[in-house]
């Protein structure tokens, strides 16, 4: 083989592997959430994420609110790929959030890119009559 076809196979593998490789996808999407006030400190959150699921191997796997210091106040497990099913909504039940903390994260993960640096900002201080809706901008 000479020079010139051992370059032209090397670059069709290599855009071979670029174009099937499973982290194609990127990273999770935070579209929106909605929070509604159950009880004093309680919430129920829907989240509603964006990914380009590819099956198994890559997916949008879990989703977490999470307080300014990092603290986890709630997690929401995905259990299988949304290949077939862009945008979803998921909800948690029984969200407690401690007396004082007004602001929230919301952060999502996938199995190959792990947590986005995209965080959603929630305001709790916005709610009116116990419901916000936040979407990213």
């Amino acid at each position: 083989m000479n020079i010139l076809k051992i370059t032209n196979v090397i670059l069709a593998i290599l855009l071979f592997l670029v174009a099937f490789n499973p982290a194609h996808a990127g990273d999770v999407k935070i579209l929106a959430a909605d929070f509604s006030k159950t009880d004093d400190n309680e919430w129920s959150v829907n989240i509603t994420l964006k990914h380009d699921d590819t099956g198994w191997e890559h997916y949008a796997d879990n989703w977490r609110v999470v307080d300014s210091e990092g603290n986890i106040l709630g997690d929401r497990m995905l259990y299988h790929p949304h290949v077939d099913e862009q945008p979803f909504t998921r909800g948690l039940s029984n969200l407690t959030v401690p007396e004082g903390i007004t602001t929230v994260y919301i952060e999502a993960h996938d199995k190959v890119h792990g947590w986005t640096p995209n965080k959603l900002k929630v305001d709790l201080n916005k709610s009116t009559s116990g419901r916000l809706r936040v979407e990213a901008k």
